[in-house]
């Protein structure tokens, strides 16, 4: 199966929508300038999205800013739903922090859990992550 790559750049922090993601999310004074960290979402289709993350976001928050469409994230990223599942590739997996009790429980709720499952909304974007490739599940349990 051919897949397609879109590259996409991180929007404009004065465009409406950035600019609420920033106040919502309250983190503002925690972004920072510099070259971004990419990373790469691959859809369960095979679709794959390389795309520029703000660090202090987290990968949730920058694929959604992305139009990522396997990422739904209907708690906006509080960590009270499984909406924003994703497989983080096995090569970054250990990389990352290791996931809260919280995170624990909300994945029991994920739709085909699996080993190197994490919650995109608890991964907060580091410099570190440059190159990170997380996959989406076929569905999003709602």
């Amino acid at each position: 199966m051919a897949t397609k790559l879109r590259r996409r750049q991180a929007p404009n922090p004065s465009d409406g929508f950035a600019r609420d993601m920033h106040y919502i999310a309250g983190r503002e004074s925690e972004r920072a300038t510099g070259p971004m960290p990419q990373i790469t979402y691959i859809e369960h289709d095979g679709t794959t999205h390389q795309v520029e993350a703000e660090v202090g976001s987290t990968v949730m928050e920058t694929a959604i800013r992305n139009g990522i469409t396997g990422i739904v994230a209907e708690c906006g990223g509080a960590c009270s739903c499984a909406t924003c599942h994703v497989y983080v590739d096995e090569a970054w997996f250990e990389r990352l922090p290791k996931r809260s009790p919280e995170e624990e429980d909300m994945l029991d709720f994920a739709f085909d859990a699996k080993p190197t499952s994490r919650l995109s909304c608890q991964i907060k974007v580091e410099p570190a992550l440059d190159g990170l490739v997380v996959r989406t599940p076929p569905y999003q349990g709602r």
